[in-house]
């Protein structure tokens, strides 16, 4: 599904291994809904300190529109808080307005354009969620 919905275009790097590598890291969790006949959704999300990093996302066309996404995003938030997550950050294709505006809907505001993101090709947006406000001393 990676490669088909979220690295189409570019240099397949989440091949099997490092998802395996992802599921067995202490700081990443991986979520998966299994449909009867193949993999409906997922994500994954890396911690560090204040912040999670959701590095992958994506739902199966099919499975799209009918709130599995929100499902799978809101069970990564709750993941993130009870991690002690600040904030959540996550990327998207600049041409790919129903990333975007599916994470604008769940609270994601676009913070800053990377030009060049994706293998040098494609720029990238950058969007945050902030989870809870930083605490005295905090930055």
């Amino acid at each position: 599904m990676s490669r088909d919905l979220i690295e189409h275009g570019l240099p397949w790097s989440w091949r099997a291994e490092r998802v395996a590598r992802a599921i067995a890291a202490a700081n990443i969790n991986v979520v998966v809904v299994r449909g009867q006949t193949s993999i409906d959704a997922f994500g994954i999300m890396e911690y560090w300190d204040d912040d999670a990093h959701l590095v992958l996302f994506a739902v199966r066309p099919a499975c799209q529109r009918k709130g599995l996404g929100r499902a799978v995003l809101h069970w990564l938030e709750r993941s993130a808080q009870a991690a002690g997550s600040q904030r959540i950050r996550v990327e998207a294709r600049r041409e790919n307005l129903a990333a975007r505006n599916f994470y604008n809907d769940h609270g994601y505001h676009e913070i800053a354009i990377k030009p060049r993101m994706y293998s040098g090709v494609g720029d990238g947006i950058q969007l945050a969620k902030y989870l809870r406000a930083a605490a005295p001393g905090e930055v």
